[in-house]
């Protein structure tokens, strides 16, 4: 397959920089752009705008298809609603691009790598999954013709996550003339639970991977657990390098964001629900950051601080738990229900301890950045317990915000622990007196070991900033 436009850096993802919302305006409607951030967006604006980078992105609902629509004539959205990056959107079937984001990437290769099957009951993997799982390659079949499309002669390629795992296999064979990255944001499941894929399908996942040069990882252990099912199930990595990059928090947007006027604004309304301790003091806050994402564990953070209530009475009054459970992924029913536990504890919580001038509890499910930065800011602890994450960016940003210094209660499961954890409280996910006990102890630890501790966490955060992780990759290439 021909290129076309010649690109010589190129980067591929499900979402893009940029997604569109279509508002009434007694025609066929304005489109209005909202532009994204985070690490492949700070990447792609360090290597500049000589390097002619492209970035191949899904139209992810009605609003950006008809963007493409009207926009892709020139098969580019326009510069003024992407920041200057320049764009191409697939609009891809939406029966298609369901059954593959929702059926395949998201309910089968999600759980796989976050280990989160109830295995009495579930995988079952039937006619259906077949059905689905052609759709997730014709998904990622449309990503590898247009980067094919797209590319230069000998141009690298950076393709993103589990969503298209397929992908440089098959842009291997299209163009085998370019260089392929691949990175994974997620964990990668031990082989045995990796073996829960049917035998053709996990071949196939590995092989289109193995179609890169070069696969990154957030931390070794995932590196390591990608390795040992090449090694299990097709005979080692055939050539293909492997590499770590934890990404780390963006300090300096962090800090200046954080002092903006909209998150001041939200720290004095966030003291006034925390409300005074019975002496007249402050309340101690122990502040979670997560989307109602099953592996981030919010439902067991709440058990261990109504834990904490029980077994430490001294705290009741004392201490507000500050949780944020952002919705997430509201169209599958187990996170529907998963978020209504969350909820469902959360008052059952208030409804046990609560007094007239206390509410133990203080959840928010609205999204909110700013009251994010601003929860970061007043934390005294940070609560990050999840049963399994790729590598947890609160961890990091909170104690690069914290205003006074924070303790970190971490899970060892999260990927931000082989950077963190000399200098967290480390938890057991499943533990739940455990990590009750771990926040007392950081509610408990000195100011100025906390400040120190904090420093230190700091610095291991920002250690490989978003801009200089893309850059190192594709550096690699």
């Amino acid at each position: 397959m021909a290129s076309t436009h010649g690109a010589e850096v190129l980067v591929a993802s499900n979402r893009g920089p940029v997604s569109y919302e279509l508002r009434p305006d007694g025609g066929e409607g304005t489109l209005h752009a909202r532009r994204g951030g985070g690490g492949l967006v700070s990447g792609l604006s360090a290597i500049g705008p000589d390097a002619g980078a492209v970035w191949v992105c899904a139209a992810l609902g009605d609003a950006d298809r008809e963007a493409v629509r009207r926009f892709e004539g020139g098969r580019r959205l326009p510069a003024e609603d992407t920041g200057g990056q320049r764009v191409r959107m697939l609009d891809i079937a939406p029966d298609v691009f369901s059954d593959a984001y929702n059926g395949i990437a998201n309910s089968v290769l999600w759980f796989v790598h976050h280990m989160l099957y109830q295995t009495p009951l579930e995988p079952a993997f039937d006619a259906e999954f077949r059905r689905r799982w052609a759709s997730y390659e014709s998904y990622n079949r449309a990503f590898a013709e247009a980067l094919a499309e797209e590319a230069a002669e000998g141009a690298a390629v950076v393709v993103q996550d589990y969503h298209l795992t397929l992908v440089p296999g098959m842009l291997r064979d299209f163009r085998p003339d370019v260089r392929i990255g691949h990175f994974s944001h997620t964990p990668w499941a031990p082989v045995d639970y990796f073996r829960m894929l049917p035998d053709d399908i996990a071949e196939q996942v590995l092989r289109g991977m193995l179609g890169a040069d070069r696969l990154g990882f957030l931390t070794r252990r995932w590196a390591d657990a990608f390795a040992g099912c090449c090694e299990a199930l097709t005979g080692g990595l055939a050539g293909t390098r492997i590499g770590v990059h934890g990404l780390g928090a963006d300090a300096e947007f962090l800090r200046e964001r954080a002092h903006r006027a909209d998150v001041k604004e939200r720290m004095a309304a966030l003291r006034e629900e925390i409300g005074m301790a019975p002496d007249g003091g402050a309340r101690r806050t122990i502040v979670r950051v997560d989307r109602t994402e099953l592996s981030k564990n919010i439902v067991r953070g709440l058990l261990a601080y109504r834990q904490l209530l029980d077994d430490r009475p001294e705290w009741r009054e004392r201490v507000v738990h500050v949780a944020f459970a952002y919705p997430s992924r509201q169209d599958l029913a187990v996170y529907r229900e998963y978020t209504a536990e969350v909820r469902r504890l959360a008052e059952e919580i208030n409804a046990r301890y609560g007094t007239p001038g206390w509410t133990p509890v203080v959840l928010h499910v609205e999204d909110d950045f700013a009251r994010s930065l601003a929860a970061y800011r007043i934390a005294d602890v940070a609560l990050v317990n999840p049963i399994r994450d790729g590598m947890n960016l609160v961890a990091k940003e909170v104690p690069v915000v914290s205003d006074a210094g924070c303790a970190l209660v971490l899970s060892r499961e999260a990927g931000a622990y082989a950077e963190l954890g000399d200098d967290a409280i480390v938890v057991n996910p499943y533990d739940v007196v455990g990590t009750a006990d771990a926040l007392h102890e950081a509610l408990t630890m000195a100011g100025p070991e906390r400040a120190e501790r904090s420093k230190r966490l700091a610095a291991a955060a920002t250690a490989l900033p978003p801009a200089q992780w893309f850059l190192d990759q594709l550096n690699e290439l």
